[in-house]
């Protein structure tokens, strides 16, 4: 029975392209557009979720991430 899990994309401009990364897991992926990049992180998602053993899951999941923003005082 496939389930369903919800994680984080953090996606970025870099270059001409964007980067895509699952900040759950370490894993990042690219794509020349943001909707590319996203799809191609599911990909990478999917394919570890394939292949990873149990314990490498465990070991790299990170369950609690909080994405937010700072006010730096520079100058």
């Amino acid at each position: 029975m496939k389930q369903t899990i919800q994680f984080t994309a953090i996606i970025e401009r870099e270059n001409d392209g964007y980067v895509s990364l699952c900040p759950e897991l370490d894993i990042a992926s690219q794509g020349d557009t943001i909707e590319e990049a996203r799809n191609n992180l599911i990909e990478a998602l999917e394919l570890f979720f394939e292949t990873a053993d149990p314990s490498e899951i465990q070991e790299r999941l990170h369950t609690e991430v909080f994405v937010t923003r700072l006010e730096v005082n520079i100058g």
